[in-house]
């Protein structure tokens, strides 16, 4: 089973939101939906869910179109869609009805999700008593509930701390495991590259870069040098000109051009007798890949 977006466009009066855009979500896998504030990322997302109608190409589900009456999509849209003053447990079973859902189906789905979630005891509060991170997280179980085969999830880890971070990341590990087709968009890399294969970066409209995120990074190379050592360093690296370096917390990450760099620094440390804790060199982060092609 496949979610394909094939040659879809969409305008504004004079505004072009999204030119031409073409990719495929894969079921049992997460595809990241990235770009910067006015990408075109949401207009995309509302075509898939048929708030707005392409003016050009097509949203097809396994080879057919797209149709909302026969494909559970669930969405989590980046601004909150609750009602502050109603009880959790009230309005969940509401969301649940509206998904076609027996009223019984979905308190026992509600009850379910809120012990995953670790909040079964927020049952009877209204949302405006929640903080920011538990509000999150009634907004993803209304997401959940229905078992959506088509999950859609919007700046998912907003409001979440590190701990609940870890526990969503395993509950979409377990929904990719479970052979659902997972569209992602975040402006946090790091979560993107915990969980999701596939990349589509779009900028004004257009698609800069997309593919296997892997892949991706393996054709960059090897191009990010991390030094940690007890000694400052700062003069000594600076003999290498050309070398943009950042001092951190935990040493000093230089991005390189080449990996012959890399050996070059290694000769200098080792010449000045400098005493080296880690020296790694690895792969580009997607944080750097998107800086780097977004402000091309």
């Amino acid at each position: 089973m496949s979610l394909s977006v094939t040659h879809v466009s969409k305008r504004f009066s004079s505004v072009l939101a999204v030119d031409d855009v073409t990719f495929t979500a894969q079921s049992g896998q997460a595809l990241a939906l990235l770009g910067g504030n006015g990408a075109g990322k949401t207009t995309t997302i509302r075509m898939i869910l048929g708030l707005f109608a392409p003016d050009t190409g097509r949203i097809d589900w396994n080879g057919q179109p797209l149709d909302r009456r026969h494909v559970k999509i669930g969405y989590l849209p980046e601004e909150r869609g609750l009602y502050q003053k109603s009880r959790i447990i009230h309005q969940l079973i509401y969301f649940g009805r509206l998904q076609g859902m027996s009223h019984g189906d979905a308190r026992r789905a509600v009850l379910a999700w809120l012990e995953r979630f670790g909040v079964r005891d927020v049952l009877y509060r209204r949302v405006e008593e929640l903080s920011k991170g538990n509000q999150q997280k009634i907004q993803l179980i209304a997401t959940l509930m229905s078992d959506p085969q088509i999950v859609i999830l919007d700046e998912p880890f907003s409001g979440l701390d590190p701990v609940n971070a870890d526990l969503l990341k395993g509950i979409l590990m377990d929904l990719i495991a479970k052979g659902k087709t997972v569209v992602f968009s975040s402006h946090q890399m790091d979560h993107v590259e915990s969980f999701c294969e596939q990349i589509c970066l779009l900028k004004r409209g257009r698609i800069i870069l997309q593919g296997n995120l892997r892949e991706i990074k393996r054709g960059y190379g090897r191009t990010s040098l991390l030094i940690k050592t007890d000694r400052d360093v700062t003069a000594l690296l600076a003999t290498h000109s050309g070398v943009p370096m950042e001092r951190r917390a935990n040493g000093y990450e230089i991005k390189l051009d080449t990996e012959e760099r890399a050996q070059a620094i290694l000769r200098t440390l080792v010449e000045e007798r400098v005493p080296v804790v880690k020296f790694e060199l690895s792969e580009p982060s997607l944080h750097d890949i998107f800086i780097e092609r977004m402000g091309e």
